[in-house]
């Protein structure tokens, strides 16, 4: 624990002197300071001017549940830190009592009694740059003053700033309000300076109905209750940002525990789902102790709250004592929940815990710096996971992460792990895997190494030649674990005498070279025929680690998909799995077949890849069986569900039937044990898999389970299988689902995965509800996943250019960068089809040419593996 307690210290220091310099270069002083003169000069500009600070917030709120209203006052006490006539704060969709403001000077505990009051010329609210500007007469004394401000405001149904979310208790239909500020909504809830520099303290007060409960940041210090209302006041906040504010009125029950050193941990749910929430309160005091150690630094508040809230668009948000969750990703049901679900739960509760040091405690001084932020809280959330639950071995899991994260990182319209943010709007667009996987994955190359190396080019999933050199580490392996070298690629081209590593030249002939050793690096590796063909039978006898194994085939498809690989040679390669039982490999392998099916189907109209996948995911299926085992491990659970549903979606007919059967058994007692949750996904897709427009019975019975489950986690599980259907008709009815009050707001995006069949449906139903979408969420970051699941599939040049046409009009800040990354992908995936077709063809004339018989069949196309060479069957 000493070494793991020196690099966390290590990185926590580092990061407080990185953002600490790149504060000290703000301009702050008189001296630097540009004295504005007209209102104008405030308009357009993306940060606050920087002539007051604040220093502490005094906030009473009063939400009405019921008219969805809400009214504020706040008492800001700045520091007047150059002259100024003007005050600029943070303002947005609030109604400012422009009579009520005033600036008070000195503040009220200086040692000056007299004191001043001045009230502003004018009070301007800037909507289209939510600022408010207030105008006095005179320029402003430097030192303290107090700020107040009276308001009012709406509870939203945008899930941003003040909002509400919608529950049931007793059959009733009710309302609770939350706040969600990350990265720039406080200000639709109170005026401030709403930037994560602009740390001060905050003490809260709220006036709720007395039945409810009230929660923020820190402790209750007092609960005075007049008749239906209470007033509820907590204790003052150490310094911090804005967007870690937090509030949650609601009817809520909740578990408790304490840790070793007394800090409170509560995990707050609705009435009835208690039980749900034991399992993350052991986490979460678990992973306090570990972190406690980790950062040589104990957590700093005297409580730490969780809640589960029904309608929330991110996974989890960190605001300082009081988490706020999906309740996907907080509570767990042991009937009814999988081993990933519980996976998941820790994966994120690590996550979010961390930030109470490294985010919250130290914090970055702008959200270009975001990467250094969630990078270093996902690593760590892997290290916690790795600690709590070794058996689970979570860091051979990091890969489908790091993978996500290379994809991303490969496209052209890709971005640096640190990007400058300009104006507000720009940030949810770089809440994606560069910043959170990309940026976790550099950390754990360098802890992995502690060094530098650099790559001899960019990778780019194009296959063009990127520009630039990168230092990064190289490790390598050669026959063997125990033969290993470690060094810097300082130079491009550099070359290494193997003959250093291994002293019989017979032995250097015939073994197997791997390079990335575990996959801690972050890059990609092309190996030559000969080292690749001593890989595949390392792979097949099982020579290589399963990190390993996940690597050679997750740099392959890479280079496959960016036509530096033939197709012919990757499918060999895939033929060295069919013995795979690793579920971080098989996990990836299935999701590359994916991949691979859909732009073969384009590629070549009626050719199908189904029997070869069928063929490659049966052994492990077998294997694993559709019952759990006893004492089978953790990924065991979790990769059942996975291989059945490959076999489902690539139509293996014993699967399909098998999987009526226990649906059918299912839907007659909900309690069967016919049907364990890790295998529902892959029953639920099977039974969509046979849906059509004359049989509708699965996707009715379906949707009947969605409606009587209270269970999230089932609904999700529904959701994402639903359009799985290869009846275009059906996965309209079930995408028109989707935007129906009967799914809640941030759940419509687990429906958009639409089948091969479907994406054509998929398409044009995004262009006729456009407006509706657009206008439903496009106020945050899940409007991304309607074009990135919808637009990125597609694989010709012509669709690419129709989804620019569309767009063309329709296009702001907030999908400009997912839209240019998705149209790139369509890119890429039409010249790797083209590329497939063109080796299709080569392939059959060499065929030809050797009088090889392609016998022709009556049903569809087929690839098939036969003695290590790829027939196509036509």
């Amino acid at each position: 624990m000493s070494y793991i307690k020196g690099i966390g210290c290590g990185l926590l220091l580092a990061l407080a002197s990185y953002i600490y310099i790149r504060s000290r270069r703000r301009p702050d002083s008189r001296k630097n300071m540009k004295v504005m003169v007209s209102m104008e000069e405030f308009k357009g500009h993306p940060r606050l001017p920087k002539f007051a600070v604040p220093k502490r917030y005094d906030i009473r709120l009063k939400p009405n549940l019921t008219t969805c209203k809400f009214v504020g006052s706040v008492a800001i006490e700045l520091k007047i830190v150059a002259d100024t006539s003007f005050i600029v704060l943070n303002a947005a969709e609030l109604s400012i009592d422009t009579t009520s403001v005033s600036f008070t000077y000195p503040a009220a505990h200086s040692s000056n009694s007299k004191q001043q009051v001045l009230k502003p010329l004018k009070v301007d609210v800037i909507e289209e740059d939510e600022i408010l500007v207030l105008n006095f007469a005179d320029t402003l004394p430097i030192g303290l003053g107090l700020l107040t401000i009276l308001f009012q405001g709406s509870l939203n149904d945008k899930m941003r700033g003040f909002y509400i979310s919608t529950y049931e208790h007793n059959g009733e239909k009710k309302n609770m309000a939350i706040t969600q500020f990350k990265p720039d909504d406080a200000r639709r809830c109170f005026p401030c300076w709403d930037e994560p520099a602009c740390k001060a303290t905050f003490k809260i007060t709220l006036d709720v109905p007395s039945e409810l409960v009230a929660l923020s940041n820190m402790p209750i210090i007092e609960e005075k209750v007049v008749g239906d209302l209470k007033t509820v006041s907590y204790q003052e906040s150490p310094i911090m940002s804005t967007y870690l504010v937090a509030i949650v009125v609601g009817l809520f029950d909740y578990v408790e525990h304490l840790t070793s050193d007394g800090v409170k941990v509560r995990v707050y749910c609705q009435v009835g789902k208690v039980n749900q929430g034991k399992f993350a309160l052991d986490v979460a005091v678990r992973t306090l102790e570990l972190y406690k150690e980790y950062f040589a630094m104990p957590y700093s508040l005297p409580k730490l709250e969780m809640v589960a809230i029904p309608d929330f668009s991110f996974g989890s948000m960190e605001n300082y004592g009081l988490v706020t969750y999906h309740e996907t990703t907080l509570l767990y049901d042991v009937q009814h929940s999988t081993a990933a679900d519980k996976q998941r739960v820790v994966i994120v509760v690590a996550h979010e815990l961390a930030h109470q040091w490294f985010g919250n405690l130290v914090t970055m001084e702008w959200w270009t710096h975001l990467w250094l932020n969630e990078g270093f809280a996902t690593w760590v959330s892997y290290l916690a996971a790795d600690c709590l639950f070794p058996q689970w071995r979570v860091w051979t899991q990091f890969l489908d992460d790091y993978t996500e994260g290379l994809g991303m990182d490969g496209l052209r319209v890709s971005h640096p792990i640190e990007v400058k943010i300009n104006q507000a709007s720009e940030i949810d667009e770089i809440i994606d895997s560069i910043s959170y996987i990309k940026g976790a994955s550099v950390i754990r190359m360098l802890q992995s190494y502690l060094g530098a190396a650099c790559f001899q080019s960019r990778f780019l999933a194009s296959g063009s030649h990127g520009d630039g050199q990168w230092i990064v580490p190289i490790t390598l392996c050669c026959g063997s674990y125990d033969v290993r070298k470690n060094f810097l690629l300082q130079t491009n081209p550099e070359t290494l005498d193997m003959k250093e590593l291994m002293s019989e030249e017979s032995n250097l002939a015939s073994a197997w070279v791997k390079l990335n050793v575990d996959q801690t690096g972050f890059y990609r590796v092309e190996y030559d025929e000969d080292l690749e063909a001593r890989l595949r039978n390392a792979i097949e006898n099982k020579y290589l680690s399963a990190t390993d194994r996940f690597g050679i085939l997750d740099d392959s498809f890479a280079l496959c998909m960016a036509r530096q690989k033939s197709f012919i040679s990757f499918l060999a390669l895939l033929n060295a799995y069919k013995k795979e039982l690793e579920y971080t490999v098989l996990s990836n392998l299935i999701k590359i077949s994916y991949k691979v099916d859909r732009i073969t189907t384009d590629a070549a109209p009626g050719s199908s890849v189904d029997s070869f996948f069928i063929e490659l995911f049966l052994h492990s299926a077998m294997k694993l069986g559709w019952e759990p085992k006893t004492g089978e491990s953790h990924q065991d659970a979790m990769l059942r569900g996975e291989v059945l549903t490959a076999l489902a979606v690539f139509g293996h007919n014993l699967t399909l039937k098998e999987a009526s059967r226990r649906f059918y058994a299912f839907l007659e007692d909900r309690n069967t044990p016919l049907l364990h949750p890790d295998i529902r996904k892959a029953v639920y897709v099977a039974v969509m898999r046979r849906v059509s427009t004359s049989n509708r019975f699965g996707y009715e019975s379906l949707l009947r389970v969605y409606r009587e489950t209270n269970l999230r986690q089932e609904k999700a599980r529904i959701l994402s299988s639903l359009t799985s259907s290869p009846d275009p008709n059906i996965t309209l009815e079930a995408l028109n689902f989707l935007l129906s009050s009967e799914v809640r707001t941030q759940d419509a995006v687990l429906g958009l995965a639409v089948s091969r069949e479907g994406r054509e449906t998929a398409w044009s139903w995004l262009k006729n509800y456009w407006e509706h979408i657009s206008k439903t969420w496009g106020s945050g970051y899940l409007i991304t996943h309607f074009i990135n699941s919808i637009v990125s599939p597609f694989a010709s040049f012509e669709k690419a250019e129709e989804i620019q046409e569309f767009f063309a009009s329709r296009t702001n800040s907030k999908i400009a960068r997912t839209l240019k990354q998705s149209i790139e992908r369509v890119h890429i995936n039409a010249y790797w089809a083209q590329g497939f077709r063109i080796e299709l063809q080569n392939h059959l004339a060499r065929f030809s040419e050797r009088n090889f018989v392609v016998l022709p069949q009556k049903s569809d196309a087929k690839i098939e593996m036969l003695e290590g060479y790829c027939i196509f069957v036509l």
